[in-house]
């Protein structure tokens, strides 16, 4: 079983089409459709997200003042 991810948006008469590669001619597939949908609100987390409860609320909470991030270089450009 393979879970695929896709962020589509209804046409103008409410109907949503799905196309889907799989890269598998002539396979018979079974599909199952959960459909959700998107909220504007991007600071929530999905709730089948795999961040354990309360990950997120770490950022800044080192309060070490000797504590020191190294430098990251440059970029390079290919």
């Amino acid at each position: 079983m393979e879970t695929i991810r896709v962020l589509q948006k209804t046409g103008k008469d409410g109907e949503l089409s799905l196309c889907i590669p799989l890269d598998k001619p002539d396979v018979e597939c079974e599909i199952v459709v959960n459909i959700q949908p998107e909220t504007k609100d991007s600071t929530s987390v999905p709730k089948d997200a795999d961040w354990p409860p309360g990950y997120f609320e770490l950022a800044r909470s080192i309060t070490d003042e000797t504590f020191m991030r190294h430098p990251q270089g440059e970029l390079h450009e290919p």
